[in-house]
């Protein structure tokens, strides 16, 4: 009895009948089509251009005098430290928020997120004047924190920070939601079983899981509070010291010193660039 390596023509017929398997990239990297390829390069150039021109306009020998200046360093300080505190919020608020939506099934949940994600499409100013409608001196919370507390938030530093917090929150909903979703749910109910709480199970258990989701939704919203100018500036003023972030400094500087917002705009490109950098890892083990 022969076997089929006896058969050198049967071995390279069977061969031959294999269906040969095609590299995925091989066909895609013998050409474009022209119809994607000029839209293609068209939006990267409509993307990149902008921000070589900043960097090409960018005033570098008086760059160290302009970034010097008391002004531009308490406008830097006041972002950071307002971008912190709304960052601080948002993850006091919005982790147990997206645990809610992911986590249970109540009636109107879809309609709670879409209110939740409302202040990712809603233009900025008018969520300021929202925000001054609801916690403004006679808003119809901020009235009572008057009368009661004696808090008002518009105008102040505070309430730079409810403005930037409403606008980045949604940024770690949507973030750690999609964490935990994708995180099983059996771990959370094993604990339980064992006889742990549910907020037990979900301190030792669910959250190292969705640590990660947290992270990146965490310096998404800081850099979103970073960079917010509409609400902040209709709900906080622009008063420098106290409400001047360093969106509301470039647009001030723009208007006589043109330098010097440039000087500014790179600082928050370069802040930018780091959160990239920051998530980089992140989109490299997701992809």
């Amino acid at each position: 009895m022969t076997s089929p390596a006896d058969k050198p023509g049967a071995a390279a017929e069977a061969l031959r009948g294999r269906p040969r398997r095609r590299r995925l990239g091989s066909g895609m990297r013998r050409g474009v089509p022209l119809p994607l390829l000029v839209p293609a390069l068209l939006g990267l150039a409509f993307l990149i251009v902008p921000l070589i021109a900043l960097i090409v306009r960018t005033p570098w020998h008086s760059l160290p005098e302009q970034l010097a200046s008391p002004e531009v360093w308490q406008a830097l300080q006041l972002s950071l430290l307002c971008a912190t505190a709304a960052t601080a919020v948002s993850l006091v608020l919005g982790v147990p928020l997206a645990w809610l939506l992911a986590r249970t099934d109540f009636p109107g949940r879809g309609l709670v997120r879409a209110l939740v994600t409302l202040p990712l499409v809603l233009p900025p100013v008018v969520g300021g004047v929202a925000l001054l409608m609801a916690l403004g001196r006679n808003g119809i919370v901020g009235k009572w924190l008057d009368a009661w507390f004696g808090v008002t938030l518009p105008f102040t530093t505070a309430g730079v920070v409810v403005a930037e917090a409403f606008v980045a929150m949604p940024f770690l909903v949507i973030s750690v939601e999609g964490t935990l979703r994708a995180a099983d749910p059996r771990y959370e109910e094993a604990a339980t079983t064992l006889g742990a709480s549910r907020f037990t199970a979900f301190r030792r258990v669910t959250l190292p899981l969705i640590a990660p989701g947290i992270a990146a939704g965490a310096v998404l919203a800081w850099a979103r509070a970073l960079g917010e100018f509409g609400a902040t500036i209709t709900f906080a003023g622009n008063f420098p010291g106290r409400t001047q972030t360093m969106p509301l400094a470039v647009y001030l500087a723009l208007q006589s010193d043109p330098e010097a917002a440039i000087a500014l705009s790179l600082v928050l490109l370069t802040v930018s660039i780091a959160v990239l950098a920051a998530l980089r890892d992140r989109w490299m083990t997701a992809s």
